[in-house]
Parts: structure tokens; C-alpha cells; sequence
């Protein structure tokens, strides 16, 4: 696919036309109780929305004054009201696209995920791949990894490739091993690593770039009406979380036609700003684009960078060994020369940039890097982004703030991967998803799920912030709790800033975006233990219900 600039310009104009033209109210919200997120207008009971914007937000008096007969009009009966959650890094186009494609492997048991290898291969034609994606070797009831003889027990005429929910790490059968030429003697790859056993002999686990050789062997077959199709598919699901945008972390030139598809065709139903995998880059930069072209709905957004390993997967690069293997200190993917001779060209256009970066080790990294890059190319508001940015110390926030780097830690992983955390230690986890040291430092970190690494609802996020406690009731890292007040800033106004979109949207205020969304209860009064079950009830992304119970 050849890319345009005039693709993204094209949809700018008409949205902001739409927008300067209305004067009188196409609807009005009343009578509910709304925590705008201005800071100079905290409250409402009502606001008037037109041209998909807020027109005027105030009390039900005020907003009355400005009403007809002809406007339609809602009562959210006193129900809580906020602007609409912003997830800063939520893999979009991607994962819809596996939705329907792969194998949900999000099981209870490797009995249960051989039954849906099982019954997917006997759906495909035999030497045809069967993949999976979302298995989490923490969640089953097994105890144990998937091995080698599991997988081909379930497809022996099959190659088969299970990604780890964290996206980092694979396990393949030996037919897969087969099919890319991957055997004993084949040695590690820089940035990655087959695992291997005490007797020398692989387990089908890949880690980092050592899955490079099975995903070579795979065939794209995604179509664009099915990569449309994903993305009609999980926005739906997003929105029905009180998500009104996202952040696309690591996309493609294709997942940037497939927003655009879904937009047309009005089955878009949260905004995106599109990141750009490294790897695209010249193509975009031959074609003109850059971060910032497109819409209020769809936005090309940073570069993509991966520094080090995966948290949920623990293999991130960490200073310090993990809790019961002294000599494992993580992967550690991209140096920082090679970090920079991949961003520069792209950083003095005028991209923005965002590196996955997780372990002290990798974060230290960036933010050399980054100094490096304004060193070389200075720019007045790079906003450079550290995606995850988990393990951090005193030096790296201290880092953090004087180049006004925006941290995106991981949102839902105390709350829903706490049986993992043992693998860092009580200690550590007091300097990871370390929002309370942010917050305290002035650095606007935002809420990010990871999708799918970590679930997307944003209640969940709250619980986790505010608690630090998993489902099983054990606290991790106390000292980094947050207010549910900050949390819910996190969540809508820092997440705006993060994209360069704070003018647009964050806030309930007039002129701004009309994303919102209604809850069952007030996250502000309710028992911080139980906010992961407060109901969303509706959402509303410019305007329109894309969401309602």
C-alpha cells in the first residue's frame, strides 16, 4: 500500500468546519452530577452539546436559558458523569484483528487451550499455522508452562505458535520448530532467546527477537475489509468500558487505512492516535506524513521503539536479578546507538516518539537517547514518551521530569497480574507503575493497559491505583498509591496531554470534544475495594451514544 499524506489532511477541514459552525444546541444532558476535570469549573449539573462538541456546561438553569423546543433532551437522573477515559497505550488494530483470526487462548488450563488448538486445527488444512494469542502461563491451573508436547499433542500436522497475553514471548510445537529451521544448535539471536532446558533441549519458548523465525513463516492474509472489521469489532468493545480514545501503540501504514475504513463508514467508535512501528518509518517519512496529520477521530501518532523485554512475561531489563534466578537480569532488545540511528531522521521531521522501555536498565537508555536527540535536532515540545517506563528510581524520575518525558505505566498489573509480582520482589515493587513518584515529581503520567497484555477497564485501573492490591488481597508496592481524584486526572487530562490533544479533549468544557461517560456509582465516594464493579451505563464519543447498557 502506497501511503498519502493527503489521505489524513483530507479529513482534517471538514471536522473542524462542523465544528465552528454550530452555534445552537443539537442536545442537552441535565440533571446530572458531572465531575468536569476543569480545575476552574469542577461541577455541572447540565451541558449543551452541538457539532459534536460541548457548547456550554453549567448548571441546569444556565443551560436551560439556551434550550428550545426543538432540542432533544436527556435526564441522567443524578447519574455521575466524567469526560471520557483516555487509554494511552492499547494495542487497537492489532488485536481486533486477532479477535478474529486467532485462537483466544485466555484459558483456565492447558487442557483447555489443547481442545481450542485442537479444534481450530481441524478447521486448517494440515502444514497451515494455527495461532494463538492472550495465553498467560500465570493463569492456568496447570502450575506450570506450556511445553513442546502440549502443543503438538493438540495439532501434530500443524506448525503452532501461542503468544503470551504480554506479546513478548511465543511457544511453538515441532512442527513449528521444523518449519523455521530452529533446533538445538541454533544460536540465540541478539535481543532474544530460545529457552532451553536443564538437559540442553528447547521448550518451544521464544523470547524477544528469537520468535522473528516463526513469524517470517507466517502469511499475511488479512484483508482490508477484515482489518476494517477488527477495528469495528474492538473499538465496540472498548467503548462499552467508557474509553473514548486510544493510543494505538505500535501500528502500521495498514492499521492506518483500517481506522480510516472503519471512520468512513461510521464503525469507528473511540478516536485513535495511531503510533508507527520503527520499522514502516521511511515510508511515511517518503510520503510527507507525520505525528499529528488527521482528525479529531483518527491521528497519525508517535514512532514506535522497543528498548527491552516484557513485564508480565519478566523478562524486562532490570539492574537488579529477579527474585529466584541470580543470574537473570531480562533482554535487553535495541542499544541506545542503535535506538538513535533508528529515530533520529525521524525525530528531526518532526515525529513524535515513543519507546517501550520497562526495566531501570532500559529507561536509563531512553532517556539518554532522548538528550541525545534534542542534542543533535532540538525541538521546543518533543513530548517524548517512555511506553511503560515500570521500574524507576529517584535518579530517573528526577530525569523524567527535567526533559518532560511522558511515562505510561503499565494501568491494570497490580490489580490483575499480582501473582506475577513475586518474580520482582515486595521491595521493587515499592519503584514500579510508579504513579505516586510521578505525580509527586509534576510528571503527567498517564493511564495505559496494554492491551492485551493487561485488561483495558479503566475501573479496574482505579482499583489497582488506588489499592495496590491484586484479586487475591495481597498489596504490592503501598507506598505508590494514588487518590482516586489523581487517578481519574490520569485517566482523562494526562491522557490528552500525552497525544498533544490536551485543547480537544480531557475536560468537560465548552468547545472541547463531547466524549463522556455516564457510571453507576461515584468512583468518589464508593469503597476503593469494590470500584473495579462500578457499571459503565453509557459513553458518548462527539456527541453520539456508542455506548449505552
Amino acid at each position: 500500500m502506497k501511503s498519502s499524506r493527503r489521505e489524513f489532511v483530507g479529513l482534517v477541514g471538514v471536522a473542524a468546519l462542523k465544528a465552528a459552525s454550530v452555534t445552537k444546541p443539537e442536545l442537552i444532558l441535565h440533571n446530572g452530577s458531572i465531575h468536569t476535570m476543569d480545575s476552574a469549573n469542577p461541577r455541572a449539573e447540565a451541558v449543551a452539546i452541538a457539532g459534536g462538541r460541548f457548547l456550554a456546561v453549567g448548571t441546569n438553569a444556565e443551560i436551560e436559558n439556551i434550550s428550545s423546543a426543538s432540542v432533544k433532551k436527556i435526564d441522567l437522573g443524578r447519574r455521575t458523569v466524567f469526560p471520557g477515559f483516555i487509554d494511552a497505550h492499547l494495542h487497537t488494530a492489532s488485536s481486533g484483528l486477532r479477535h478474529l483470526k486467532e485462537v483466544d487462548c485466555d484459558l483456565r488450563s492447558i487442557a483447555a487451550i489443547q481442545a481450542a488448538i485442537r479444534e481450530r486445527a481441524a478447521k486448517t488444512p494440515a502444514g497451515q499455522w494455527v495461532v494463538g494469542f492472550k495465553y498467560d502461563d500465570t493463569k492456568t491451573s496447570d502450575g506450570r508452562a506450556l511445553r513442546i508436547a502440549d502443543l503438538d499433542a493438540a495439532a501434530p500436522n500443524h506448525p503452532v505458535i501461542i503468544t503470551h497475553r504480554g506479546g513478548h514471548t511465543s511457544w511453538v510445537n515441532s512442527r513449528a520448530l521444523q518449519v523455521a529451521d530452529v533446533n538445538e544448535k541454533t544460536p540465540d539471536p541478539p535481543g532474544g532467546k530460545f529457552e532451553r532446558g536443564p538437559n540442553g533441549k528447547l521448550t518451544g519458548r521464544a523470547m524477544e527477537t528469537a520468535t522473528a523465525p516463526f513469524r517470517s513463516k507466517i502469511r499475511n492474509t488479512a484483508t482490508r475489509s477484515e482489518r476494517r472489521e477488527g477495528v469495528k469489532l474492538i473499538t465496540k468493545m472498548i467503548a462499552r468500558t467508557g474509553i473514548t480514545s486510544v493510543n494505538d501503540p505500535q501500528g502500521s501504514p495498514e492499521d492506518l487505512t483500517a481506522y480510516q475504513d472503519a471512520y468512513e463508514s461510521g464503525d469507528l467508535s473511540v478516536r485513535v492516535y495511531g503510533f508507527i512501528s520503527q520499522g514502516f518509518i521511511k515510508r511515511m517519512l517518503a510520503a510527507g506524513v507525520h505525528s499529528g496529520l488527521g482528525n479529531e477521530w483518527v491521528r497519525v501518532g508517535a514512532m514506535k521503539m522497543v528498548c527491552d523485554g516484557s513485564i508480565s512475561e519478566r523478562d524486562a531489563r532490570v539492574s537488579q536479578p529477579y527474585i529466584g534466578r541470580p543470574d537473570d537480569y531480562g533482554i535487553l532488545v535495541r542499544t541506545g546507538d542503535q535506538l538513535f540511528e533508528d529515530s533520529r531522521e525521524a525525530h528531526a521531521a518532526g515525529w513524535h516518539i515513543g519507546t517501550h522501555a520497562n526495566g531501570d536498565v532500559a529507561i536509563d537508555i531512553v532517556l539518554k537517547l532522548y538528550e541525545r536527540l534534542q542534542k543533535e535536532t532540538p525541538r521546543r515540545d518533543p513530548r517524548f514518551r517512555i511506553e511503560h517506563c515500570t521500574v524507576i528510581n529517584d535518579d530517573l524520575v528526577r530525569r523524567i521530569k527535567a526533559q518532560g518525558v511522558i511515562p505510561t505505566p503499565f494501568s491494570s498489573y497490580v490489580y490483575y497480574h499480582g501473582e506475577k509480582m513475586k518474580e520482582y520482589g515486595a521491595e521493587r515493587l515499592n519503584h514500579m507503575f510508579a504513579l505516586r513518584s510521578f505525580l509527586d515529581a509534576g510528571v503527567r503520567a498517564t493511564m495505559s493497559s496494554d492491551y492485551p497484555p493487561g485488561p483495558f477497564e479503566p475501573m479496574m485501573f482505579l482499583q489497582s491505583a488506588v489499592t495496590r492490591t491484586d484479586t487475591h488481597g495481597t498489596v504490592w508496592g503501598p507506598t505508590q498509591r494514588i487518590t482516586i481524584e489523581e487517578a481519574l486526572r490520569v485517566a482523562t487530562v494526562h491522557g490528552s496531554y500525552a497525544s498533544f490533544e490536551e485543547k480537544q479533549k480531557g475536560t468537560i468544557e465548552a468547545g472541547k470534544l463531547a466524549d463522556l461517560v455516564v457510571v453507576g456509582r461515584d468512583p468518589l465516594t464508593a469503597d476503593p475495594s469494590t470500584l473495579v464493579n462500578i457499571p459503565i451505563e453509557r459513553t458518548m464519543v462527539g456527541g453520539q451514544w456508542m455506548f449505552e447498557a
